[in-house]
């Protein structure tokens, strides 16, 4: 049976001036229905982005008129919300810290194995598609979308809008982490005036109105927030 991502045309944008790294995972992705294209350049690359939209952007770091991470940081300054793999030789962990902190969504160290890249891709496939969910549930606690509802252990709970929206990234992608730029950029879709600040204090909300149940949002310091289920009246 073949993979619900395998059944819908992706459409993925590869920014990569390395000829050989390009034709090959183009070949290797259009062989699996992926619709590929393919800029050896920034401009190139932006010019793609005004013509359509796409699921997925795969990024190189050191390209013939910039630092793919510089171009990265102003789109999503200027609205940028397709999911960035950065595809980069830049191998420190600070390297690795800059590039999560400009906006990537992952990265992958050059050389690497076709199959992780792959794997990485389908990864943010999966969790673009769940993100897109009208509705989900953790534990006792359900999050409709085109209701604008949350019910815990069957009440409806009292939420602000934006509440609204932090708690849906939370349970759509609960057991695992969100982190608070991911929460940041959804905010700001909403309200451009959002600052840093913002996930902390919606979390927080969301925080003491769960308190008490069986459902808790733990903090992971300098990564995020993630639901976890819990016993009655425990704390995280």
């Amino acid at each position: 049976m073949g993979r619900k991502e395998d059944r819908r045309k992706v459409h993925i944008l590869l920014i990569e001036d390395d000829v050989h790294i390009s034709r090959e995972l183009q070949l290797r992705w259009r062989a699996r229905t992926w619709c590929v294209n393919a800029c050896g350049t920034l401009e190139d690359a932006d010019q793609a982005l005004r013509g359509r939209a796409f699921d997925l952007v795969v990024l190189d770091l050191q390209l013939p008129d910039g630092d793919g991470l510089v171009w990265l940081r102003q789109a999503r300054a200027g609205g940028l919300s397709t999911a960035v793999l950065v595809l980069t030789a830049r191998d420190r962990v600070a390297d690795r810290v800059n590039g999560l902190q400009s906006g990537a969504d992952d990265y992958l160290i050059k050389p690497f194995a076709p199959e992780e890249l792959d794997a990485r891709v389908e990864a943010l496939l999966r969790r673009l598609a769940s993100s897109a969910e009208p509705s989900a549930r953790f534990g006792a606690l359900v999050w409709q979308r085109e209701e604008s509802l949350a019910l815990l252990d069957g009440v409806r709970l009292n939420l602000h809008p934006r509440e609204f929206e932090v708690l849906g990234l939370l349970v759509r992608r609960a057991p695992r982490l969100v982190s608070k730029r991911v929460i940041v950029e959804a905010l700001a879709e909403r309200n451009l005036d959002v600052g840093d600040g913002a996930a902390e204090v919606y979390v927080s909300r969301l925080r003491r109105k769960l308190q008490g149940s069986t459902v808790q949002i733990e903090t992971v310091r300098g990564f995020g927030y993630r639901l976890q289920a819990c016993e009655l009246g425990s704390a995280l």
